[in-house]
Formats: structure tokens, C-alpha cells, sequence
């Protein structure tokens, strides 16, 4: 069980990481982000706007 919920996490985290790059934020920084916040980064993730290049 403890196992699985470490999986979760961690693929959370990449998902995270792509939608931010799809925002054109960095991909790294909002990966380590999610590590420690989880589904509150994701959260914050959907309202924060597309940074223009």
C-alpha cells in the first residue's frame, strides 16, 4: 500500500512538470514543487496564466 502511494505521488509530480512547460514555466522547479505539495501544486498549476515568450 505504502508503496503504491509513492507511485501516485511521483507520477503526479511529472504530470505536473508537463503542464507547467505547457505554461512555459519550468518543468524542474514545479516537478520538486510537487514532491512536497502534491495535489496543492497541481491546484495551483490550473489557475496561474501562460507566461507569454
Amino acid at each position: 500500500m505504502e508503496n503504491e502511494f509513492a507511485v501516485g505521488w511521483g507520477t503526479l509530480a511529472l504530470i505536473n512538470a508537463g503542464l507547467a512547460q505547457g505554461k512555459n514555466r519550468t518543468g524542474l522547479n514545479w516537478f520538486l514543487l510537487s514532491l512536497f505539495l502534491g495535489p496543492i501544486a497541481t491546484f495551483i498549476l490550473l489557475f496561474v496564466e501562460k507566461r507569454e515568450d
